[in-house]
């Protein structure tokens, strides 16, 4: 669905350049800008949304959520109707794109019936960009089962965010079949999570052979790879071995920093999700050795966004936030502004991040021929990231393919 609308005397954010281009027109026309000029001036008319006073912002992007991660304990989603799934998730996504986010990329979980659900309009929220389930050997990060059961079902249709598979033939057979499915990239778990039951942290998961064999059917469908890790050892191994996103990565150092230039590779911390989990997980029943795992991972997330960003690591927006945590999605931007200018924050959640979904020029940027995204905030976020940080109060009007998906 597709939408025509012109927006008169907004000041229009640059991300790239960190400018302000005060009192212009922005016309969409079919879902995508037409053009946008100094406003002529004369009455805002009918049809017409008058700016005044306010800031056009690109389409914000998370490029790592998990829209069926209904809650926190994923064991429990795999037991769900994914009829059930499917409805909290349209909830879950009305409320991303009232915060401003026009773009997410699921890493784990979302398929082609739920980007079809929000394309066709059925659902409110932000198009998906999806990778079908992540890939897991047995016992590793998207094994959900706990360790007194043997069986497992991994039927495409239950709402689990992940599958498990081991060997060549099996890592081969997996990929090739979230591809065939519609995945836009295959996500892998190369190190422990703090959300499973039954792997530590630094553990380090698949073997050299499998990821290679991963990576080298997602290069064969011309998409990519995405890689869970945390330690230093678990992210290196995944950048030499052709993992293109490294997801988290809390317990890198500079050796990390310099192959993620070498390979050009880009890094999507998620800090607010163990901020979060910090916050919840006793009352979520979180056993002492998965909170012992959000000690280690959070005191050094933001140590590692400091390395990354000092080194010129090419860093993207992601919260990755379960249940209802996933309410504090915008607070990532104020956990980042303490280590980031309020320039490469805002980068990261729409330039940058078009750029890790190759699709520069079409989204994260308000230029002509680019999508109809918008996000029209009560002030301009390059001075102040609390507009974003804080959308109930920051953010005037959502507009998502030339359609007002929010105001407030």
């Amino acid at each position: 669905m597709t939408g025509n609308l012109l927006l008169r005397h907004v000041d229009v954010v640059d991300p790239d350049t960190e400018t302000v281009a005060t009192d212009h027109t922005v016309r969409i026309a079919d879902g995508r800008i037409a053009e946008i000029t100094a406003d002529a001036g004369g009455a805002v008319g009918d049809g017409e949304l008058d700016g005044t006073g306010l800031h056009a912002v690109p389409g914000l992007i998370d490029c790592h959520v998990h829209v069926n991660a209904v809650t926190a304990e994923l064991g429990r989603v795999a037991d769900m109707s994914p009829a059930y799934v499917a409805a909290q998730a349209a909830r879950l996504l009305g409320d991303m794109l009232d915060r401003g986010f026009t773009t997410v990329r699921d890493v784990g979980g979302a398929d082609f019936g739920i980007a079809a659900a929000v394309e066709e309009g059925l659902f409110r929220g932000p198009r998906i960009v999806y990778g079908g389930k992540a890939l897991s050997p047995t016992g590793g990060h998207g094994d959900v089962r706990p360790a007194g059961r043997d069986w497992y079902d991994g039927h495409h249709a239950l709402p689990m965010l992940g599958r498990v598979c081991d060997g060549i033939t099996e890592v081969r057979r997996a990929a090739r079949d979230e591809i065939r499915r519609g995945a836009s990239h295959i996500k892998i778990m190369l190190s422990g999570g703090c959300a499973s039951l039954t792997d530590r942290i630094d553990s380090l998961q698949f073997s050299d052979s499998e990821v290679t064999a991963i990576v080298a059917e997602a290069e064969a469908a011309n998409i990519y790879c995405a890689g869970h890790a945390y330690t230093t050892e678990a992210v290196n191994r995944a950048l030499r071995l052709g993992v293109r996103t490294i997801e988290h990565g809390n317990l890198i150092d500079q050796t990390s920093v310099d192959l993620f230039r070498a390979h050009d590779a880009f890094y999507v911390p998620t800090l607010v999700t163990y901020a979060a989990l910090h916050d919840d997980s006793r009352r979520l029943g979180f056993t002492d050795e998965q909170y012992a795992k959000v000690q280690q991972v959070v005191e050094g997330g933001s140590r590692a966004l400091a390395l990354a960003d000092a080194g010129g690591v090419q860093i993207a927006y992601g919260s990755d936030l379960l249940g209802a945590m996933q309410s504090r999605q915008s607070e990532e931007f104020a956990l980042r502004a303490r280590v980031q200018s309020p320039g490469a924050v805002l980068r990261g959640a729409t330039s940058i991040a078009a750029r890790l979904l190759r699709r520069t020029g079409e989204l994260g940027v308000l230029a002509a021929g680019a999508r109809g995204d918008v996000v029209l905030t009560r002030g301009n976020p390059l001075a102040d990231l609390d507009l974003l940080a804080k959308p109930e109060a920051g953010v005037a009007v959502v507009v998502r393919d030339g359609l007002i998906g929010a105001r407030h």
